[in-house]
C-alpha cells in the first residue's frame, strides 16, 4: 500500500467507508478490515492503548488498507506517535477554533511547515520506503482531521477551513447535537442534520476533506447525500450488539 492511499480513497466519486474500532483485539481489526475501505481506531473512548494503536496501524499497512487514529483532546503528543506507527490520518477532537486547528495540522507536518520530530522508521518500514522518501511524501500524504463538534468550533468554521495545513473536518453529530441544542442528545435531528449540510458545504467550497461518524447505514447515505467523503460506519461494539440482538430475536420471534 502506497502512504497516500487515504488520499487516493478520498478521490473517488464514492464516500470511503471505514469500519470503527473500539476494542483492541486484532482478530476484531482484521474483520473490519475485510470488509471496509479503511479502519478508525478510537484513542478516545475506546479501549486502546498506545500499543494497540501501533499493532492497529500496522495490521492495517500490512492489509493494504489505510489506518485512522482518533486521539483524545489536545493529545498532539500521541497524534505524533500515530503517523509515526504508520496511520494515514489522525482525527483531533474537540477543536474549539482556528488556533487548535493549526497547532494540531502543524503537529503532523514536518519543519519548517510544521513541528513533527522526525523518526518514523516504523511508519518507513510499513510503507515500504527509505526514511528520506517518507520524509518528502509525508507532508501531503498524512491527514490532520479537526473535529467539528463544538458550539465554537461551528462559530470559528471559516477560519478553521482557511488553515492551509489541515486536511479535513470530521464531523461528530452526537457532540455537535447537544452543542446546538441546549445539552440535548439529537444526532438523527433536523437541526443537527442541517449543521451537517452546512458543514459539509462549507468544507468542500474549502478544499477540505469531510469526514463524520454515523451511528447505522441509513445515516452514512444521508451524509454521502451531503457531501461526507469518508463515513465511519457503527463501531465493533455496535456491531456486536446488533448482531445478537438481532439472533435472538430471529430465534425467539
Amino acid at each position: 500500500m502506497s502512504l497516500g492511499r487515504l488520499r487516493e480513497l478520498l478521490s473517488r466519486s464514492e464516500p470511503t467507508l471505514c469500519g470503527w474500532s473500539s476494542l483492541a483485539d486484532p482478530v476484531v481489526h482484521e474483520i473490519l478490515l475485510g470488509g471496509f475501505d479503511a479502519l478508525i481506531l478510537d484513542g478516545q473512548h475506546g479501549l486502546q492503548g498506545a500499543a494497540d494503536l501501533r499493532e492497529g496501524c500496522a495490521r492495517a499497512a500490512l492489509l493494504g488498507k489505510p489506518a485512522i487514529v482518533r486521539v483524545a483532546p489536545g493529545d498532539l503528543a500521541l497524534a505524533g506517535r500515530a503517523v509515526d506507527f504508520g496511520a494515514s490520518g489522525v482525527i483531533l477532537p474537540m477543536v474549539d477554533n482556528a488556533d487548535d486547528a493549526r497547532r494540531f495540522a502543524k503537529a503532523l507536518r514536518y519543519m519548517p511547515g510544521g513541528m513533527r520530530s522526525f523518526g518514523p522508521t516504523r511508519a518507513a518500514d510499513l510503507f515500504k520506503m527509505a526514511p528520506r522518501d517518507y520524509l518528502a511524501a509525508a507532508d501531503d500524504a498524512v491527514l490532520s482531521f479537526a473535529m467539528i463538534e463544538t458550539a465554537n468550533a461551528y462559530a470559528d468554521l471559516d477560519a478553521i477551513l482557511a488553515v492551509p495545513e489541515l486536511g479535513g473536518v470530521f464531523i461528530g453529530p452526537s457532540d455537535l447535537s447537544m452543542a446546538l441544542g441546549g445539552g440535548v442528545l439529537d444526532p438523527k435531528g433536523e437541526a443537527t442534520d442541517r449543521a451537517i449540510d452546512d458543514i459539509a458545504a462549507r468544507g468542500r467550497a474549502a478544499g477540505k476533506a469531510i469526514a463524520i461518524y454515523a451511528l447505522d447505514s441509513a445515516d452514512a447515505r444521508r451524509y454521502a447525500e451531503m457531501g461526507c467523503q469518508l463515513i465511519g460506519i457503527a463501531s465493533d461494539v455496535a456491531i456486536l450488539k446488533a448482531g445478537c440482538a438481532r439472533l435472538v430475536a430471529e430465534f425467539r420471534g
